[in-house]
């Protein structure tokens, strides 16, 4: 078991990892565009969001690696892989939407698509969520602050392209 827990743990981590680098070289919080955006009393400082992220960069690595392991170990035991086929995909879907929300926010400066896109990535992240709670539930519970932040990026980005939008129904840019 001690090899499936590396094996997963390091496809886990890279995944973050590719992620965590694609988000960061898409992010420009201290440019012209995000700063000429309006932005709700709510929103955090820039500062919370590297703080935040690596925190639950971590924590994704952490649980999916573990859980992954799990899954690995039980097809091991039944001949089949099904499951932890699913779960990967999953994991390497969600961490997809992740790192490409930069890119529709900062890179494509279109609130619209960034706010739909937070959507997404919210729902994959309570999936996700879900699906780890179902193989342990203390990695779950462990993994819900993700799915709680990825909810409150779709208030704050929906809440951005509101405060954007121009009178002629264009979106700041």
């Amino acid at each position: 078991m001690a090899h499936l827990k590396l094996k997963a743990l390091l496809t886990t981590s890279a995944l973050v990892a590719v992620t965590a680098a694609a988000g960061t070289a898409a992010s420009d919080p201290g440019g012209e565009y995000y700063e000429s955006l309006k932005k709700p009393e709510w929103n955090p400082p820039n500062e919370v969001f590297p703080i935040a992220w690596t925190t639950l960069y971590t924590d994704i690595a952490l649980t999916t690696g573990l859980t992954l392991a799990d899954l690995w170990q039980a097809g091991d035991l039944t001949g089949s892989n099904k499951e932890a086929n699913r779960f990967l995909a999953a994991t390497v879907a969600n961490l997809a939407l992740n790192g490409g929300w930069s890119w529709a926010f900062f890179q494509a400066k279109q609130p619209m698509l960034a706010a739909a896109w937070a959507g997404t990535l919210a729902a994959s992240s309570a999936d996700l969520t879900r699906r780890v709670f179902k193989v342990s539930q203390a990695r779950g519970a462990a993994l819900a602050p993700y799915a709680a932040w990825t909810a409150f990026a779709t208030a704050l980005s929906c809440t951005v392209w509101r405060l954007n939008v121009r009178t002629s129904g264009q979106h700041a840019s």
